[in-house]
């Protein structure tokens, strides 16, 4: 095993770039060249000869040592490949032989830390209690990506355990990953738990990303960071060799700056039939038998349902279920309200019948069920992913042993907030009908129905009753200023409507909030994937944001209307020069005649 250094010095050597190099977003050492450049215009050039996957390989990997581990420091790539290079020239080769693996052939593409690569990189899930040897396989999804050509340039940084350790938390933060910063202002926090996946793709640090989600964890990092984040039905995509929460919600899908690019990814990450190591993907989320079954007729590939005219003659159904808790007379509110009516009224200008489903009275029913049910699975579940690990801490150990190991390593692994979620969890009774005191004596099975019912009266009910093609809604708020102290500012959120009965989002950029990003989501039923793609790339061509609001890597957002007035030196009529008063003190302090001192400790 190569251990962490020595692979950054290896890789930093082939590519004579040192990831120490001083360079910020508008240096000649950091590549522009492909930025914001879509997959399908990458192909096109490596079709004709004008760029080899080497050479965008390399792009990347200097615009990560330059912006993400220097430079603004946005912290979303946790590691580097050491096979990156050799993949690349793999994928040339190949194309030069006319051999074409799939549409992401020869595209550099990061993946979060909690998805297993067998390679040398580790797969921690942003914890030292996975640290050590690798593991002993690709996850299905890293297999799927190897399979079709992608060139997997590394892992990005996540919130620990995917967020799912406390309740004060604080997102995209990890005992091994440091914080993880927003490109559109680095003192804002890029959401979680994939939040170096939103990160990374919104700076360009990739072609795509790839994140996991269990409730928010790929559309609120997308709505932060700007970019489109598609959420895929529980099952289409295999969880075998991830970091797991729950087997009823969890899911793997990507990021893009373009519903296109998320389209082409999806269409290579997903199982095509059935995965023996993840039984979900039979089309039956487990513990929810006889709710729907897997169709016969998913696509292979997604690209065929983008629209630019996708929204003509839609039916949407709005729910502004999160804003009721604004105060539309305060300024910050006030702007998110505006901007999501704005978005609203250009679906409608784009040709789309909107249907406000709040004020027909429908009432999405509450997934009170939810953290129960991801609470004892996660105990059950983790235990099975320690199994299938060697070398590591926690190999073939239980939650227990993990929580004994961040209270060993507590300087390292607790040093803003604590477990009290792990704690809990930990402390259920076995067995799914046993009444757990912790919530109120409900038991799993009755919580697993709960949520079922979330879902049959919720999107399914909606989509039926107003014969809806989906339902939309405001994705979250605006991305807060990191506080490693008091935890996370979230304020709302709307990913808990599809999270419980595992159907699919897709999030699209659709304005901007004081130089931050704001989104809105598409909802839909199981596999409704193909409509959803159709709907958001017809927003997105009609609206443009991203394209109009690209990452400035700015030190703080808003970046106007806080400095202030400028201060002018007292009037020192009657003082002799500073120079005469002290010349040593006043040495190289003044530059062509100009006093550059200022006062402090006012």
């Amino acid at each position: 095993m190569i251990i962490p250094a020595i692979r950054t010095f290896l890789l930093a050597s082939l590519l004579t770039i040192p990831l120490t190099a001083t360079a910020r977003n508008n240096s000649p050492n950091v590549p522009k060249k492909h930025n914001e450049a879509t997959v399908a215009q990458l192909q096109a050039e490596m079709a004709s000869g004008k760029l080899t996957s080497v050479e965008l390989t390399k792009e990347y990997i200097a615009r990560i040592a330059g912006l993400d581990q220097d430079g603004p420091g946005v912290n979303a790539v946790i590691e580097l490949n050491p096979d990156a290079l050799e993949m690349a020239r793999t994928a040339d080769a190949l194309r030069r032989r006319g051999v074409i693996l799939g549409p992401l052939h020869g595209i550099p593409v990061l993946v979060k830390d909690n998805v297993d690569t067998g390679d040398m990189m580790q797969t921690t899930a942003g914890s030292f209690a996975l640290l050590g040897r690798p593991a002993l396989q690709d996850s299905t999804v890293a297999a799927n990506l190897r399979a079709g050509g992608a060139v997997i340039l590394g892992k990005t940084n996540l919130s620990e355990w995917a967020n799912f350790r406390s309740f004060e938390s604080v997102s995209g933060w990890s005992g091994r990953g440091g914080q993880t910063n927003n490109p559109y202002g680095i003192n804002r926090n890029p959401c979680g738990s994939s939040s170096g996946s939103g990160a990374a793709a919104s700076a360009n640090f990739a072609a795509v990303s790839f994140g996991t989600e269990t409730d928010g964890s790929i559309v609120c990092p997308a709505n932060a960071s700007g970019v489109v984040g598609l959420k895929p039905t529980v099952g289409l995509t295999s969880r075998a060799g991830i970091v797991p929460i729950s087997h009823t919600q969890d899911t793997f899908g990507p990021h893009g700056r373009t519903v296109a690019d998320a389209a082409v990814a999806l269409g290579v990450v997903q199982s095509r039939s059935f995965d023996g190591r993840d039984p979900a993907t039979a089309g039956v989320p487990l513990g929810w038998q006889g709710r729907f079954t897997r169709p016969t007729n998913i696509p292979t590939e997604y690209t065929q349902f983008l629209n630019k005219h996708g929204l003509q003659g839609a039916r949407l159904g709005v729910t502004r279920v999160g804003l009721n808790g604004f105060d539309p007379f305060v300024p910050t509110p006030a702007a998110v309200l505006e901007q999501f009516e704005a978005a609203i009224q250009a679906m409608a200008d784009a040709g789309a019948n909107i249907i406000d489903l709040d004020a027909a009275g429908f009432t999405f029913p509450s997934a009170d069920g939810e953290f129960l049910v991801l609470c004892f699975e996660f105990r059950d579940d983790l235990k099975a992913y320690f199994a299938t690990r060697a070398g590591v801490p926690m190999a073939h150990k239980t939650l227990t042993d993990a929580i004994a190991f961040n209270n060993n390593h507590a300087k390292a692994e607790m040093p803003f907030f604590n477990q009290d979620i792990w704690d809990l969890c930990d402390s259920l009774a076995p067995g799914p009908d046993d009444p757990q005191p912790a919530f109120g004596g409900m038991t799993y099975n009755q919580a697993l129905a709960i949520d079922k019912n979330a879902g049959v009266n919720g999107i399914d009910a909606a989509l039926t009753q107003f014969h809806l093609d989906a339902v939309v809604s405001a994705t979250d708020n605006p991305a807060w200023s990191t506080d490693l102290i008091f935890g996370d500012h979230f304020i709302f959120g709307t990913s808990g409507l599809a999270a419980p009965p595992g159907y699919p989002i897709v999030q699209v950029p659709a304005g901007m909030v004081f130089g931050a990003p704001l989104g809105v989501s598409f909802f839909g039923t199981a596999f409704s994937e193909p409509t959803l793609i159709k709907l958001a790339s017809g927003f997105e061509a009609v609206t443009q944001v991203r394209k109009h609001n690209l990452p400035t890597f700015a030190q703080t957002v808003p970046f106007d209307h806080i400095a202030g007035t400028t201060l002018t030196p007292p009037n020192a009529r009657n003082m002799q020069p500073a120079e005469s008063r002290n010349p040593a003190a006043s040495a190289g302090k003044r530059q062509s005649g100009k006093e550059t001192r200022r006062p402090h400790h006012l």
